[in-house]
């Protein structure tokens, strides 16, 4: 049995995934992860897809993950780490409990995702993560989150070169700011509110999917991205934090 899994998959890009892997390619299953079965039923009715409600910051998840994995032995075709969330305030001015849980779904749970999916994957297979332009900076108000995104950037990159003996792919992909449900959550107050360019989920995956046929182990969609990207590689990250702090008019 052939599979494609992705987490995230309840809204946004994890959701856009499902959709265009989904037209892409043939699948007997695509399992879909998120902690909203309501919306997981949502998606199920437009793809052969099944729907997994697991709660990616509990141990107790992966252990069921991996049950179900032993039982089926599905060949993993694709995995997609698309879970994640952010938080747009002072590194104090949310409780800890939050920075943790946002280091473990970011960081923790897609570890753990790609360490149990490896055991079924094949020559051929491709495990695209999600990162975001904040991988390649530091980002003062949005600390945590984009030093969890550092990582998924440099674990990505670092074990593709691994798995290329084995054939396997691996890609992070790292988007300017996306129109998705990730703003509902980041946004808590006015303390970031400069986003400039926004690109759709749609525009994001479908640059994905091209890259990933590339060969490469980054995704940047968009000029805006690739500008940045050039601007972050020539210039110290103490003006990078000094340039970001005065587009958001905090002193």
């Amino acid at each position: 049995m052939k599979i494609a899994v992705i987490t995230g998959a309840s809204s946004g890009i994890g959701a856009e995934f499902v959709r265009q892997l989904d037209a892409a390619e043939n699948f007997d299953e695509i399992w879909v992860i998120a902690r909203r079965l309501e919306r997981l039923e949502e998606i199920k009715a437009s793809s052969k897809v099944r729907p997994l409600a697991l709660d990616l910051t509990e141990q107790c998840s992966f252990d069921e993950y991996e049950r179900l994995l032993e039982e089926l032995d599905p060949e993993i075709a694709v995995l997609v780490n698309a879970s994640g969330y952010g938080y747009f305030r002072g590194f104090l001015d949310d409780p800890l409990e939050k920075q943790l849980d946002m280091i473990e779904l970011n960081s923790k749970a897609l570890t753990a995702m790609t360490y149990i999916s490896l055991k079924y994957m094949k020559s051929g297979s491709r495990i695209y993560n999600m990162g975001s332009m904040s991988s390649i900076q530091p980002v003062p108000y949005i600390n945590v989150y984009a030093a969890t995104k550092a990582y998924v950037l440099s674990f990505s990159r670092a074990l593709n070169v691994e798995l290329k003996h084995r054939g396997i792919k691996v890609m992070a992909v790292c988007p300017y700011w996306v129109q998705t449900e990730f703003f509902d959550t980041a946004i808590n107050d006015d303390t970031v509110n400069n986003f400039g360019k926004i690109y759709t989920a749609k525009e994001v995956v479908a640059q994905a999917l091209k890259d990933m046929k590339k060969g490469r182990d980054v995704s940047f969609c968009g000029l805006n991205t690739k500008l940045q990207r050039l601007g972050v590689k020539l210039m110290p990250h103490s003006l990078v934090m000094k340039i970001w702090c005065k587009q958001q008019s905090i002193k």
